[in-house]
Parts: C-alpha cells; sequence; structure tokens
C-alpha cells in the first residue's frame, strides 16, 4: 500500500496564560491508501490536535504533515471529517443535511446526481424512509448514520473520526462499527479514527497507534492481525483479548503519566 497521510518531525505549542504549552512534540507516523489507523490514548494528549492538522483545521509549530507527498494547507473536499456531536444541521432535513456538501462549490453536481448520491447513501444507511424527517426526530444512533452519510456522499478519499460513537449506548455502538466495517468495505477508504474505546480500535483497526501523555508522541505501533471483514465474535477470541489487554496497559501508562502532569507533581523515582 503506498503512503497517503504522512506527519513529519511535526510539533505544536499554544501560548496559554500561564506560558508556552506544548501539546504534539517531534511526531512522525504514515497512513497508507486504504488503512483503518485508530490513535488511542489518555484524555488532552493531544490526539484531536493531530486529527485537526490532518483535516487542515491546524498548522503545525514546526514539521509538516503531508497528503500525497503534499503540504496540507486547509480543508479540502478530498477530506470528510466526523466528530462526537453528529455535525448535522437540524434546521434541515435528512436529505437535505446529505446534499448540503453537494451543494457546495468544490463538489458543484448537477441536480439529478445530487439526488441519486443522496438515496445511495441514505439507503446505504437505512434512513431512505426518513429522507423529509428532520434531525431532532431521529435517535441518537440515526443521527450519527446521518453525520457518516454526509460525510461519505461528498466522497472524500480521507475520513477523519473524532469519538464518532462516543456518546452512543453499548448496542447502537457495535451496530455503528459494523455498519461503519460494511460501508468501507464497499467504498473503500483510508480512516484516521480518534477513540477512547481500546475494544473498538482494535475491533476497526489495521493498526493501533498509542499516543503519550502531552506533549503527544508516538509510543508504540501496533499491527492488528486479524483479517477484513470483522464480527462481533472477534471479541470472545483469545488474541483478541491479548491485545485489548496489552493496549490497554500502555494507554493506562500513559492516563497516569498525564494525572501525574495535571496535578503538578514529578514523576516517580
Amino acid at each position: 500500500m503506498s503512503e497517503r497521510l504522512a506527519f513529519q518531525n511535526v510539533s505544536m505549542a499554544f501560548d496559554t496564560e500561564r506560558g508556552r504549552l506544548e501539546v504534539v512534540r517531534d511526531l512522525s507516523f504514515e497512513i497508507r491508501q486504504g488503512e483503518f489507523v485508530s490513535l488511542v490514548g489518555p484524555s488532552g494528549c493531544g490526539k484531536t490536535t493531530l486529527l485537526n492538522m490532518a483535516a487542515g483545521f491546524m498548522h503545525p509549530t514546526s514539521g509538516q504533515v503531508l497528503l500525497d507527498g503534499r503540504p496540507i494547507e486547509g480543508p479540502g473536499s478530498d477530506r470528510g471529517v466526523m466528530f462526537q456531536e453528529y455535525g448535522v444541521f437540524p434546521w434541515l432535513t435528512v436529505r437535505q443535511n446529505v446534499e448540503f456538501g453537494l451543494k457546495l462549490k468544490a463538489n458543484t453536481r448537477g441536480a439529478a446526481e445530487r439526488q441519486e448520491i443522496v438515496m445511495r447513501y441514505l439507503r446505504l444507511m437505512g434512513l431512505a424512509d426518513f429522507a423529509d424527517a428532520y434531525p431532532k426526530t431521529l435517535s441518537g444512533g440515526m443521527r450519527q448514520r446521518l453525520a457518516l452519510a454526509r460525510a461519505y456522499a461528498v466522497r472524500p478519499d480521507f475520513l477523519f473520526m473524532d469519538e464518532p460513537f462516543g456518546a452512543l449506548d453499548a448496542q447502537t455502538r457495535s451496530a455503528m462499527q459494523d455498519l461503519l466495517l460494511g460501508v468501507l468495505q464497499r467504498e473503500g477508504k483510508t480512516v484516521m479514527l480518534i477513540t477512547h474505546s481500546v475494544e473498538e480500535a482494535i475491533y476497526l483497526s489495521n493498526r493501533v497507534i498509542v499516543i503519550s501523555a502531552r506533549p503527544s508522541r508516538i509510543k508504540r505501533v501496533i499491527d492488528i492481525p486479524f483479517p477484513f471483514p470483522r464480527q462481533q465474535s472477534l471479541h470472545d477470541q483469545p488474541e483478541f483479548a491479548r491485545l485489548r489487554s496489552e493496549v490497554h496497559a500502555l494507554v493506562m501508562e500513559e492516563y497516569e503519566a498525564q494525572q501525574r502532569q495535571n496535578a503538578g507533581s514529578p514523576p516517580p523515582g
């Protein structure tokens, strides 16, 4: 697989009332074409900052983020972003939400083609019967399916996801994971996921990158050995349990380091 996205010696710092805050330090990794890569680590370690740089919402203080060998200058229609807060417009119907990105200048398409694309993704997400409904009438899982449909409708090469299923109950979250994997199998996207769930990261990913306590560095990159397609029964396999324990221990080490950092206490000697 060819390299698509590359973080090269990336650092990010912000000026605050307490002085300079270093969020990311000299971090490097890449995501290859067709990969699903998850970033896990303690809250506040800089995972979302990394996603925002890849999406073009932020620029590193030093180093560079490259897409297909070119520095990322800003957001683009080649990258779709999906957040935990659903990211749907309450004043638009389900159909209009999915169509929204197709009307932007970078994605302008004819009316007939727009409707064909909209209905394709509504059917794919099981929302065709709710095309004229407003988001407030939908369940949390349905709103997240709507957000996924809207992200996919503009046909981005990359999908960046920041805790997209974090607010869902366990059953709906599992269903959304399987739906996402099914769509990816049909559509063939490259994905970077931010998640606090070690199980979710292992279940969905080709690779899991464990991020250290702030400032972000790479603690460990773990290749996930399970083939696609995957099913929920994978969670019951001994190798899955072993990987879950390994990754969870790594994350907890960094969580404890982050807690000491937040408390202002020195690390143990």
